[in-house]
């Protein structure tokens, strides 16, 4: 089975990991296992209260994974979140898919990964104060929900939907339609999204 690895801080925001953990067990037919890290294998807490113990803490991460996707949240600017820089870096590296949504997009441009695709965060002057010099990609930036280049997936805090797409579609869980009647029908409601002939 193919690991797909979540980063989960501290007050990580919950509805943006589960749209993509429950699309990836739902349709990915059982060929990825889904973990989750953070810094320590002491429980983290979520902004919406669940508790979660994660499988691996930043020293134990596995070599062999397909996908890292940063979940965003409350402490992804606090001086610890910086040991996840090592993670990224490695992850892209190897080309492996690697996404990060809200804040952690932003942490993105921090590690400079965001430099040479085109990408989006919360809002591109907040980017380029955070990340600094290492941040170079401004012209790169597209104000869009969620954006793809090639491996790496970057959205919005408020496009949790269109980033499980995304990375559904980078990771190839299912085919394009099926990932498409999947996102329809939970973006546009039971009653309007087009449903496939029985």
């Amino acid at each position: 089975m193919k690991e797909i690895l979540f980063v989960v801080l501290d007050q990580y925001a919950d509805w943006e990991a589960a749209y993509i953990t429950s699309a990836i067990n739902m349709l990915g037919q059982g060929n990825y296992d889904v973990k989750t890290i953070s810094l320590t294998k002491d429980y983290v807490q979520s902004i919406g209260g669940f508790r979660i113990m994660p499988d691996y803490d930043i020293k134990s991460i596995p070599t062999d994974y397909e996908a890292l996707i940063l979940i965003g949240g409350m402490t992804w600017r606090n001086d610890e979140a910086k040991q996840v820089k090592a993670l990224v870096e490695e992850c892209y590296k190897k080309g492996k898919v690697l996404g990060g949504i809200c804040d952690a997009s932003a942490f993105l441009g921090t590690v400079g990964v965001l430099n040479n695709v085109n990408h989006t965060s919360n809002d591109l002057n907040d980017l380029k104060q955070w990340a600094g010099s290492a941040y170079t990609g401004e012209t790169k930036y597209i104000a869009k929900q969620a954006v793809r280049d090639n491996n790496i997936i970057t959205a919005n805090g408020t496009a949790a939907m269109e980033f499980a797409k995304e990375v559904l579609l980078a990771l190839n869980v299912a085919s394009e339609e099926k990932i498409a009647e999947w996102y329809n029908f939970h973006k546009l409601g039971y009653y309007i999204a087009p449903m496939p002939k029985m």
